[in-house]
């Protein structure tokens, strides 16, 4: 005779069991097994009420887990596809990655290269690595050092300035 299949409530248990869910995350992979919407929600309400699932955990976890190499920007928009929409959670989340931005672009950026670009394409690339981890442009753009010919060609406001030729009329 096989086994019987595992409960719900075995099935949630052994997902939490490994790593800490959002009640969205658990619903999502626990539906497929559930007999109706009803006993979905009763296994939810009681993993719950006991503790096992808890979504500041969650969120906790997830930041543990992620924020070592990405920008608030990006953990932000993961932490809304992991179904976590408390505002006053996702809002106090959002002010201690704030404190922290600068320090983890700069250890991103030095993990990943940790010198300076050679040329004004190496730059672009290396500001395109941060921004694509989610970190500001502005951030992004203090942390990439700028090349040695990028300061020549530009004015004390970024815009690019090209050196004109001497004038030989003038001469």
């Amino acid at each position: 005779m096989p086994p019987a299949a595992p409960t719900l409530k075995a099935r949630a248990l052994r997902l939490l069991a490994r790593r800490d869910y959002t009640r969205h995350e658990l619903a999502q992979r626990l539906a497929p097994h559930a007999a109706d919407e009803a006993e979905l929600e009763a296994v939810l309400d009681e993993c719950a009420r006991r503790g096992w699932l808890d979504e500041s955990r969650a969120l906790e976890a997830h930041l543990h887990r992620r924020a070592a190499g990405r920008g608030r920007a990006r953990l932000q928009a993961e932490l809304r596809a992991r179904g976590l929409t408390d505002p006053v959670l996702l809002e106090e989340a959002d002010a201690r990655l704030a404190a922290t931005e600068a320090e983890r672009a700069q250890a991103t950026w030095a993990r990943r290269f940790g010198a300076a670009p050679r040329d004004a394409a190496d730059r672009a690339r290396q500001l395109r690595f941060l921004l694509a981890r989610g970190f500001a442009p502005e951030l992004a753009r203090r942390i990439v050092p700028r090349v040695a010919a990028d300061d020549a060609c530009t004015d004390r406001h970024g815009r690019a300035q090209y050196p004109t030729e001497p004038d030989d009329a003038a001469g």
